[in-house]
């Protein structure tokens, strides 16, 4: 298998692949045809090979025929967040370059920025297999072509991941990358056409569309993919399809545990649980084994490699609380600050070689000079090794706030607020939340009258929900070091109080 194009070749065409719950599950067989029918359609309506079409989707049917449609027909998919605003939609798919945008009916900021730079828009629509229709500007799409399959250093996919800077970097990622992410993933827990995975994560993000959905298909499994995670939903969906394994930031997991006695959870259902995109506290790791009766099974992922690096084994393999595993097809190490590796035991910045790392950030030569060192790629997270290779991540180099698995770059947030006309300055930081791991507060200096509601109002219409400030403290000076600075981590310190 070496691109997506050949993500469904081997499998039974009569085997399930999706199901929606309420709908009729699809088989591999009508799958793959509907992905042809789409690519066929895009092609013959003028989609550019090696271009990106941004994907504005819920997690659904239409968002994994689009996303595969497109990535067959040679173009590049760029999945966007239906949550951001209209500046927000601007700002990536003119950053990607984006030739199309497809949207469900209702995506009307989406829609709204795509028409602002010109970009065609069409929609899709019918919730049904073979029932799929493509339309712009009214007109259902009918003229389908024959189309060449990409090859394997061609750009499947294209995804943002937020920096140390306020603008978010492009990620570019090959076929070639993928297929090996997809590899390693399904090697490390042994997936099969056995398996059923409930897709509870976004899907456009890397967590739910490499780690849960790709991944699964990759080995012939079925994937379930309700609309949006429900606790209320989750134990139904798991027994009516005897769904074998989940994937979850540490956040849902925690309200499935607390919800676990009144939902009449079952004490065992999973082959294994899977928990990444942030820490994942030990106490929670043993309150999941022993409420579900499942192995836990932490790992650690970014963008940047298509997602999984390390992960810790299933049984009978040593599952390690507090720990992200050993590599997982990607070669992990340790560097210390003078750019040379560290011994065993060593603190310092987590580096990773592999084929599913991407070959550098989109039109961005400053990042690039940064991120890769003697062919290594510099994650930003800061780490030790122990003698058996076990990772164990000890902090962030860079600032990012992990709320939940969504990385939210500070100075993002700042720029946001600084765009208030009542306020002179601004810095927001992480604070340790129990139910998020981090939530983003910030304080700000006015120039004239305001308050924190209306100040968050005004982020609103800014910034994705998950980024605005969750507590705005309004005050006379903010907290500077003795040379005039003002840094996060101190200000963090006197506000997080």
């Amino acid at each position: 298998m070496v691109t997506l194009a050949n993500l469904l070749d081997g499998h039974p065409s009569n085997k399930d692949s999706i199901i929606i719950p309420g709908s009729e599950a699809i088989s591999y067989g009508e799958f793959s045809d509907e992905i042809e029918r789409i690519a066929g359609l895009l092609a013959g309506n003028g989609l550019e090979r090696g271009k990106a079409v941004s994907i504005v989707l819920g997690n659904d049917l239409e968002f994994m025929v689009t996303f595969l449609a497109v990535t067959r027909a040679g173009a590049i998919a760029a999945p966007l967040n239906s949550a951001y605003t209209v500046d927000e939609f601007k700002f990536f798919m003119e950053d990607a370059d984006a030739q199309l945008i497809i949207v469900s009916e209702d995506s009307d900021a989406a829609i709204q920025a795509a028409e602002g730079l010109k970009i065609p828009v069409a929609t899709i629509s019918g919730n049904r297999i073979g029932q799929l229709k493509l339309s712009q500007k009214g007109t259902v799409l009918s003229h389908n072509i024959d189309v060449a399959p990409p090859a394997p250093e061609d750009i499947a996919l294209f995804l943002h991941t937020s920096g140390t800077t306020s603008r978010p970097k492009g990620v570019p990622l090959t076929h070639g990358n993928l297929m090996a992410s997809l590899s390693n993933i399904v090697g490390t827990y042994d997936l099969s056409g056995d398996d059923t995975a409930l897709v509870v994560m976004p899907l456009f993000h890397v967590h739910g569309l490499i780690g849960v959905a790709l991944s699964s298909l990759r080995s012939g499994g079925t994937i379930v993919i309700p609309p949006r995670f429900s606790a209320s939903t989750f134990w139904k969906d798991q027994q009516d399809t005897r769904a074998t394994w989940y994937s979850a930031v540490p956040t849902i997991h925690q309200i499935l545990l607390m919800r676990a006695e009144d939902d009449k959870a079952p004490d065992k259902s999973f082959r294994f649980i899977r928990s990444c995109s942030a820490a994942l506290a030990p106490t929670v790791f043993s309150d999941l084994e022993a409420r579900f009766g499942a192995p836990v099974l932490e790992a650690y992922g970014m963008t940047e490699a298509s997602h999984q690096m390390s992960s810790n084994p299933l049984p009978p393999g040593s599952r390690n609380p507090g720990t992200v595993g050993i590599g997982t097809g990607v070669e992990i190490g340790i560097m210390g600050d003078n750019g040379n590796l560290a011994t065993i035991g060593d603190r310092g910045e987590v580096v990773i070689k592999g084929p599913n790392v991407t070959y550098g950030y989109h039109n961005n030569p400053e990042a690039n000079a940064e991120a890769f060192i003697k062919g290594w790629f510099r994650t930003g997270d800061q780490g030790e090794l122990s003698s058996g290779g076990v990772l164990t991540l000890t902090g962030r180099l860079k600032e990012l706030i992990n709320r939940g698995g969504e990385k939210i770059s500070p100075l993002e947030v700042d720029a946001a607020l600084i765009k208030h006309p009542s306020i002179s300055e601004a810095v927001c930081f992480g604070v340790p939340d129990e139910k998020y791991g981090e939530i983003v507060q910030a304080a700000v200096v006015l120039s004239s009258d305001s308050n924190e509601g209306a100040i968050r109002t005004f982020c609103e219409q800014q910034l994705a929900d998950f980024k605005i400030p969750e507590r705005v403290y309004i005050v006379d000076e903010l907290p500077r070091t003795a040379t005039g600075k003002i840094q996060r981590r101190h200000v963090a310190a006197k506000f997080a109080e």
